[in-house]
């Protein structure tokens, strides 16, 4: 069980690094879509629990 919370730290991590890198290229619709799947993969990991 304690593999799913670092996965989900990881993936979380993951996503504030290319949410950064976006935001320093100035690509907002990157900037949008990795914003979308952080909210999704939030939004599932709470219904989980």
């Amino acid at each position: 069980m304690k593999q799913q919370p670092q996965r989900t730290n990881l993936q979380v991590d993951d996503y504030l690094d290319l949410l950064n890198l976006a935001i320093q290229l100035g690509d907002l619709k990157w900037q949008k879509e990795i914003t979308r799947k952080m909210e999704m993969s939030m939004s599932s990991l709470a219904a989980a629990q």
